[in-house]
């Protein structure tokens, strides 16, 4: 990958500053709040279960981090499926006390749209606060999906917001039909397929929304991805 890519490759040394990231970016949202309702406690609970998912996504996906490190990707190598982090009941319980089953309430909701086909999951975007986070979101995203596309498998992302919705966009993502969260937030899946021949990074993909029958189509090259509905 060329020096100039904006982005890192994130070691495990890297994991506290990722954790840190990923927490400070979703705990003033509406689904913290409701995945733990004290805010005293909040912040530890995020970060206790961020720490498992990360340190799960080290060894079944890949972390890229802004050469600053004010920004970072947290991705799932979805080839096939993967197991859940080891002894994660025992260790979710351990983090969130009475809050596990809410946990547990969002990975099954969010399981349960996620793709079947193989693909790469972008599980989290996440950007310090501060000025032009916005670009820097952009730019931890492009550089990560630079490096995504090499590999030649679609991508797969949440979005939880608008802003999302329209980063993602600009970055190729076509979209999915939202759904509801446990919290009663919605969601918007957005699928983006590998550019058109192997190893291409950063070919000009051009989406098209989802169609009645659940497939994506991308039409510049005829290609057509399956998606699960359920």
């Amino acid at each position: 990958m060329s020096s100039l890519t904006p982005v890192v490759r994130a070691r495990w040394r890297d994991i506290d500053r990722l954790v840190n990231l990923v927490t400070a970016t979703v705990s003033a949202t509406p689904l913290a709040a409701w995945l733990v309702p004290d805010e005293g406690r909040r912040a530890a609970v995020l970060a206790g279960t961020t720490r498992i998912w990360t340190e799960h996504a080290l060894l079944f996906g890949d972390a890229f981090l802004l050469r600053d490190g004010s920004a970072a990707t947290v991705w799932f190598h979805r080839y096939r499926p993967i197991p859940l982090p080891v002894r994660y009941a025992d260790r979710l319980t351990e983090t969130c006390g009475d809050d596990r089953d809410r946990f547990l309430l969002l990975d099954r909701a969010l399981a349960a749209r996620r793709p079947t086909v193989p693909h790469h999951h972008l599980a989290v975007l996440a950007v310090a606060p501060g000025p032009e986070r916005d670009a820097r979101a952009g730019a931890a995203l492009a550089g990560a999906q630079r490096w995504m596309d090499t590999l030649g498998l679609p991508t797969y992302a949440e979005a939880g917001t608008k802003a999302q919705r329209d980063l993602y966009r600009r970055h190729g993502y076509a979209d999915g039909e939202e759904f509801a969260l446990p919290d009663g937030t919605t969601t918007r899946p957005m699928w983006r397929l590998a550019p058109f021949g192997t190893g291409r990074a950063g070919a000009t993909v051009i989406p098209y929304r989802r169609p009645a029958g659940g497939r994506w189509t991308n039409r510049r090259n005829a290609r057509v991805t399956g998606w699960a509905s359920r």
